[in-house]
């Protein structure tokens, strides 16, 4: 599908946009950006993204909810604004995309030994980062088929890490966890007591995440107090900040030296019809 290439997004010559796109992430020379944003369905807010793209300038940018089958994907609307798309999608659920200054490689869209249909899962190498962008199921309710899915599906992930991590020392882990990782990750840890999201097994699972080595970079550094990075769009839950932290970056130890700044931008969730969720960036230099 071609959802044109709009004039506002053209600010940047065609110099510019080849520089970008054939740096090297090698040395980290230069700073780069990663972040993650789930969206929310790419058809309604392809607008925010290009916006948000042309003021921030990521150099990988993860997306979760896309809710495109793969042949509606707006790759020459992405190729216009100077970046490359890898992505595995589903008409109206799911889907997960990377956007990227430099093209995808390797590109793998399930892990073995994990059966799921359903689009969560997108593997690449960009330059020489190892990239893994999920959307973990939300799991419903605590004690339930889905819930118990959700705890498999991320005991799977975590051998799918184990082993990358063998073979890549750069290597990212990022997107939207479902996951509240501790009490300083939600506006009222008593309301969310062992509820979904929330639950002792599912922080759990983010913890083995951890101990194979993987560091949760926003963490590294002081952070406000009750920073978030969804909001439920019923009763006012981002005007009175009642969200939680669920969209996560985890680096390896590598790449986490190197990180300079890891934060929630709370911008595009202020906007008219937003994603119930905002992106969240780090930046890595030498």
């Amino acid at each position: 599908m071609d959802w044109g290439c709009a004039a506002s997004r053209k600010d940047q010559t065609t110099g510019e946009r080849t520089r970008k796109l054939g740096r090297s992430f090698g040395d980290f020379s230069e700073p780069v950006k990663i972040a993650t944003w789930n969206i929310n369905s790419l058809r309604v807010r392809l607008g925010h993204v290009l916006d948000w793209l042309n003021a921030n300038q990521p150099d990988i940018l993860a997306l979760q909810e896309t809710k495109l089958s793969d042949a509606q994907f707006p790759v020459d609307t992405f190729k216009c604004v100077g970046y490359y798309s890898a992505y595995s999608g589903q008409k109206a659920y799911n889907g997960v995309a990377l956007l990227s200054r430099q093209p995808a490689t390797d590109i793998a869209r399930d892990v073995p030994g994990l059966d799921d249909p359903q689009r969560r899962i997108l593997v690449a190498t960009i330059a020489d980062v190892r990239v893994l962008n999920v959307y973990v199921p939300n799991g419903a309710e605590v004690g339930s088929t889905k819930y118990a899915y959700k705890l498999d599906w991320l005991t799977k992930i975590a051998d799918y890490v184990r082993e990358e991590l063998t073979k890549h020392d750069k290597f990212v882990m990022l997107g939207d966890f479902n996951v509240a990782p501790t009490d300083a990750d939600v506006h009222d840890p008593e309301l969310w007591f062992e509820k979904i999201l929330c639950s002792t097994p599912e922080r759990e699972a983010i913890k083995k995440l951890i101990e194979l080595g993987l560091i949760d970079i926003f963490r590294q550094f002081e952070q406000a107090e009750k920073s978030f990075s969804w909001w439920d769009y019923r009763a006012a839950g981002f005007k009175r900040n009642l969200g939680l932290r669920i969209d996560i970056i985890l680096a390896s130890p590598v790449l986490a030296k190197v990180c300079a700044a890891c934060c929630i931008d709370r911008g595009p969730r202020a906007q008219e019809r937003p994603s119930d969720h905002a992106p969240v960036i780090a930046e890595f230099a030498g």
